[in-house]
């Protein structure tokens, strides 16, 4: 008789992998390893923070194989997971006794045994990048005083549910079985339940659930899906209305409900002006997370809101609605408020921040757009403008807001989303140059008062938990709401003694401060040079240049410079590999400091790493001097090549030295420091 019964048990890393013996084996149907970076570096922090919290127990999902004998389990679900989950023990050198194959995947099987050298021939890119993530992200997210602590937290309380099917099972019967299970409650659908159960009229239930239907499609604007001119104007582009009663309400006939048929509730919203095809984009943010940011918004307004004590993180997304500055006055005027507050933020986040085009990145076409959604009333169609119509304006904002979402990439950090969004939300008229020098000044708060301020960083540089918000939020004098400061309050800056100058290595430096240097060098080139007709040798233009330490190139790369989505991976100008210290070269200090370091794509990263400042002038820049895509991603990575073929001229035997370094350093400081 067949066994019906699907035995689950719950694992920890330790049990899959170092205890009793097994093989894991990867089908052929199953797609190869294709966690990025990201992915693996947000299971990193959140095992981390659960190590913070002291959580006795933290979950990362469920793993499902089937027995075939001889302990030898065909893994059919979770085998990204299973995967990564090896390549962190490998990464925290703690070499798993179990086995992890691929079937019919010589290179794969290869790749995977020979951790950490690769020393092989063919190599599967997905494992051998994989594991480099997952070292990286240690080395960035876990200290060397907690790493051994890590370590067993990572072994022992880290858990995952183990479905084990028997081998008397048909596996047809399984997958049939898993099917016919239907899917669970989110998450933000228990809190939408939660939410809509305390409000009493029918139709403000009907109200409440339109705008979070409408507000749950993060792929288009909210006006394609909230079609309302008495809140959006007769324009669409503006936001008219100042709490729920003034939402445009309609009776359906809803009766009591379960907690089922309140959040399956569809909205039946009035079509207008269908003449517009939905523009999409791809988001900034996911819905659960984005729930986190408006409901700290909300809670900014109250006494008792502490916000040290509120996580952006959607795997709390429960935990921080049940929480004490919350629990117990979640009623019906509280859940009006929120999904109010909902509406606006999403209206804001729409129209005020950047979002992604579904183009692919490309040398001359930014994808990051800053657009409005509107209505033209003569043509009685939609379309998209710019925020601001002045440039200035317009492309400052764009670059300094992809900047910040490149450099937070991860959907659960967006920290600087937050303060925006609350800066706007308590912004009357919504002034754009306003809005402009908003932004500026939070970049520069986070440079100086965080990551140059010793105080709020750790071992490895990386920013203390909320330190953000010690800096930036603060009462105001005749109200308990907070609202964000941006005003500079570390007046003393040493920048080579938080992140050194080649005397010793560096102990870490984080990508904001890549990325808000590139900035900077691109907000210089905008100020003094855009739109200007310098040529060649007139004096502005070679004033400009010597400020970046370098000679006279061609303003298209900084004329067409964006923050690209590929630009994820720190690069070495001169080689680690080749930092001998011997016979005069470059030993391993000198060439970890910030003068050696740049942005770039993480795959030219992989394929140039051990590669000389020459060689690497040969693969990135093409015979005319021109960058190519692979370089254009750091302006800073272009200033150091282009000195470096000035170096070439003089001293072809010794392109980069250490005293290139440190003036490229000094010269990029004083830029980051206005100086």
């Amino acid at each position: 008789m067949t066994n019906n019964v699907l035995p689950l048990k719950e694992c920890s890393i330790f049990e899959i992998y170092n205890q009793a013996t097994a093989t894991f084996e990867v089908p052929i149907y199953q797609r190869n390893y294709a966690w990025e970076k990201e992915e693996i570096s947000t299971l990193i922090q959140d095992v981390f923070d659960a190590f913070h919290l002291k959580k006795e127990t933290y979950f990362i999902g469920t793993l499902v194989t089937f027995d075939k004998g001889e302990s030898t389990y065909e893994v059919i679900d979770g085998q990204q997971r299973l995967t990564t989950i090896n390549l962190v023990l490998h990464a925290l050198q703690i070499p798993p006794s179990n086995k992890l194959t691929f079937r019919a995947r010589k290179k794969s099987n290869e790749t995977i045994t020979s951790i950490p050298n690769f020393n092989i021939d063919e190599k599967d890119e997905g494992i051998e990048k994989g594991f480099k993530y997952a070292k990286g992200a240690i080395k960035e997210i876990v200290s060397d005083h907690h790493l051994p602590a890590f370590k067993a937290y990572f072994q022992k309380n880290v858990h995952l549910i183990h479905y084990q099917v028997p081998r008397d099972i048909d596996l047809n019967h399984y997958f049939e079985v898993m099917n016919s299970r239907g899917e669970q409650l989110e998450k933000h659908e228990i809190i939408k339940a939660r939410l809509i159960s305390k409000i009493s009229r029918n139709e403000d239930k009907v109200t409440f659930n339109r705008v979070w239907e409408a507000c749950s499609d993060m792929y288009v604007y909210i006006q394609q899906k909230y079609k309302y001119n008495e809140v959006f104007g007769n324009q669409f582009c503006d936001f008219n209305v100042s709490e729920f009663s003034e939402l445009p309400g309609e009776s359906d006939n809803l009766e009591k409900q379960t907690i089922l048929e309140l959040i399956s509730v569809k909205s039946n919203s009035k079509v207008i002006h269908e003449r517009h095809k939905n523009d999409t984009f791809q988001p900034i943010i996911d819905f659960p997370n984005f729930l986190l940011i408006v409901l700290k918004i909300t809670l900014c307004n109250s006494i008792s809101f502490d916000p040290n004590d509120f996580i952006l993180d959607d795997k709390e997304l429960i935990n921080e609605f049940e929480n004490e500055h919350i629990k117990g006055f979640i009623d019906e005027q509280f859940s009006k408020k929120f999904v109010f507050n909902l509406l606006k933020s999403r209206y804001l986040l729409d129209n005020y921040i950047v979002h992604q085009s579904v183009e692919e990145d490309e040398r001359t076409t930014n994808p990051w757009k800053l657009q409005k959604w509107q209505l033209d009333s003569k043509s009685d169609s939609f379309y998209l403008k710019n925020l601001d119509e002045k440039s200035e304006n317009q492309l400052k904002l764009q670059q300094l807001l992809s900047m910040f979402e490149v450099s937070f990439s991860a959907r659960q950090r967006k920290n600087y989303l937050f303060y925006c969004l609350l800066y706007l939300f308590r912004s009357e008229d919504r002034n754009i140059s306003k809005y402009c020098s908003f932004v500026s000044t939070l970049a520069e708060k986070y440079l100086k008062d965080v990551y140059l301020n010793k105080e709020k960083l750790n071992q490895i540089n990386v920013p203390l938990p909320n330190s953000f918000d010690s800096v930036l939020l603060r009462k105001e004098q005749d109200s308990e709401a907070l609202t964000v400061h941006t005003s500079i309050q570390n007046s003393f800056i040493d920048f080579n003694s938080i992140f050194g100058d080649g005397t010793q290595a560096s102990k870490g430096i984080p990508v904001y401060i890549f990325n808000y240097l590139d900035y900077k060098i691109w907000e210089k080139y905008f100020d003094e040079m855009k739109g200007r007709e310098f040529e060649a040798g007139d004096n502005n233009r070679i004033a400009f240049f010597e400020s970046l330490g370098c000679s006279d190139f061609d303003l298209n790369s900084l004329n067409n410079f964006y923050f690209s989505r590929t630009r994820n991976s720190l690069e070495h100008f001169f080689a680690q590999a080749l930092a001998t210290g011997i016979d005069g070269r470059l030993n391993q200090n000198e060439i970890n400091c910030f003068g050696n370091y740049a942005m770039i794509g993480s795959e030219a990263n992989s394929s140039a790493s051990d590669w000389s400042p020459k060689a690497k002038l040969i693969k990135y820049l093409d015979i005319s001097g021109k960058i190519k895509n692979v370089s254009i991603a750091s302006l800073k990575f272009l200033v150091m090549m282009k000195k470096c073929k000035e170096n070439e001229q003089i001293r072809p035997e010794r392109e980069w030295i250490f005293e290139d370094i440190k003036l490229h350093q000094e010269k990029m400081v004083q830029l980051l420091l206005n100086n």
